[in-house]
């Protein structure tokens, strides 16, 4: 299976879900407000704590981890969720339906213990009658002593019921304050006083190089700690499904389960959420990505005053400066954002920025790649003062002016445009693209395309992000623009031939 970014929570009887789409693959994400966690950014508002800092690595030797982990980990949650049972949940396929009880009784071919087959460990219960059924597992931490909970945004959505775990094994049932799928964070609250707490850190502060930690549970395993260095901070993740937010990047081992645990600083203190690992196999691959701190800690500001996030915008399509444009332009060196277009009637637009300007900083943060420019002002509230300094003309000039806000319909709009996609797919809820020469090379396939992300039918129906769909009611498929002819030609139900890993397997999925 061709696999990139994935998120990391553990979904026993269902798909991942996915956070962001890289060009080789990309899973979220789900991939915020915004931090480009850069020297010289603000320190994230704390959340409580009593304990001051301490430094758990002295000079010239190894780190002490278990002291750390001894102090801050009661604050690490296992969280376990339960989900909504479609009434048509066995592969999409109505009780109606010829195949069906042939399928609940012997599975799906090709799939481990066949698809529908009672599955080890977990409660089986009747599709005929809805109800609902276990959901993801992952990870979490405790920012306040009266029980609000940060996680990952993937890890609650959807979810019926959230499970909060201690370590010290009591459990309690959550509710779900909010849920930002942009920043991939989410706010649970559990009803409980006098809780251990996290501190909370500066991710600006953060230089490759330096030690950090994460706790969460592993594919279930409580409390796993594992220990690695930042590899890179403000990392963009290209093609990605939001632009909120520039991540942590480590080398920190984060698997399954791991999504919403915190990364710790040598302080003791949170830094980032790990949220999503790049992988060709779905596994640790030695690249781990954290959503820095302040951004989630905005978020959950946020979420908790008024239930959803509102985020700034200037008017400006922008892209990466090179050496080619630093030359044009008459730069020293490539950094900033090129302006490619503005938005009529934009904030942008009525200060008076073009197409050609190269934005270099904003509110005194200095724009060293694109990427940093959206989280920047994203994080803003709408009517926030902003002050831009432009190099056009080769000279540099400051704008300043109020930010507007995205509203939910240019929201909706960007997420329609971001993977190309058009109505037939929307009937089945996925996202795919043509698989290029070399991934086809690698892979040793003829054909095929890449499901990016499964939404809806076909998520319930068993697709995962990272299949290769090779087949429809089966006719081959080379190329997205034969997926979409055979599946607007189809009835109700779409049998699709898909590889996984190596093993070939039908999934018919019921369009609604």
């Amino acid at each position: 299976m061709i696999r990139v970014l994935s998120t990391m929570s553990q979904r026993p009887l269902v798909r991942r879900t996915v956070g962001a789409v890289l060009s080789v693959l990309v899973f979220t994400a789900c991939q915020p407000h915004t931090s480009t966690a850069a020297p010289g950014a603000a320190p994230a508002a704390a959340a409580e704590s009593a304990a001051a800092p301490a430094t758990y690595a002295r000079p010239g030797s190894l780190p002490d981890f278990a002291a750390l982990v001894a102090q801050q980990g009661p604050a690490v949650v296992n969280i376990t969720t339960k989900v909504k049972r479609p009434k048509q949940s066995f592969g999409g396929m109505s009780p109606n339906d010829p195949f069906f009880e042939f399928f609940k009784r012997f599975g799906v071919p090709g799939a481990p213990n066949g698809r529908g087959a009672p599955q080890p460990g977990v409660p089986q219960q009747e599709d005929e009658g809805g109800g609902i059924r276990p959901g993801g597992e992952g990870s979490g931490f405790v920012v306040s002593s009266d029980g609000y909970v940060l996680t990952n945004a993937h890890v609650v959505d959807g979810a019926e019921e959230v499970t909060v775990r201690m370590t010290d094994r009591r459990e309690y049932t959550a509710k779900i304050i909010g849920v930002d799928k942009p920043s991939d964070v989410a706010v649970v609250k559990i009803d409980a006083k006098n809780l251990p707490v996290v501190r909370i850190g500066d991710p600006s502060k953060l230089r490759p190089g330096e030690w950090v930690i994460a706790i969460g549970s592993p594919f279930g395993f409580d409390n796993s700690v594992t220990a690695g260095i930042v590899s890179a901070t403000a990392r963009p993740l290209p093609g990605g499904e939001t632009n909120y937010v520039n991540f942590i990047q480590t080398d920190v081992a984060v698997n399954p389960g791991n999504s919403g645990g915190p990364l710790f600083n040598m302080n003791g203190e949170v830094v980032g959420i790990n949220s999503q690992i790049y992988s060709r196999s779905g596994g640790y691959m030695g690249l781990s990505f954290a959503i820095p701190i302040d951004i989630a800690n905005n978020v959950r500001e946020q979420l908790i005053a008024k239930g959803r996030v509102s985020r700034g915008k200037i008017g400006v399509s922008i892209q990466e400066v090179n050496a080619q444009f630093a030359e044009s332009f008459g730069l020293d060196r490539p950094h900033g954002a090129l302006v490619g277009s503005v938005e009529k009637g934009s904030p942008a637009d009525k200060a008076g920025i073009k197409p050609g300007d190269i934005i270099l900083s904003a509110n005194g943060r200095a724009i060293e790649r694109s990427a940093e420019l959206p989280t920047i002002i994203g994080a803003l509230q709408p009517g926030a003062e902003t002050t831009l300094e432009v190099w056009r003309d080769r000279a540099v000039r400051k704008l300043s002016f109020k930010v507007a806000e995205v509203s939910a319909e240019a929201k909706a709009k960007d997420d329609e445009e971001k993977p190309a996609q058009t109505e037939q797919a929307d009937k089945l809820g996925l996202v795919v693209r043509d698989i290029t020469a070399d991934e086809r090379n690698e892979a040793k396939l003829d054909g095929g395309i890449l499901i990016l992300r499964a939404t809806g039918a076909a998520r319930d129906a068993g697709v995962q992000s990272g299949d290769v769909i090779l087949g429809v009611n089966g006719r081959s498929v080379k190329s997205v623009r034969e997926f979409r002819e055979l599946v607007a030609k189809s009835g109700k139900t779409v049998a699709l031939l898909v590889q996984r890993e190596g093993v070939q397997i039908f999934l018919p999925i019921r369009i609604n």
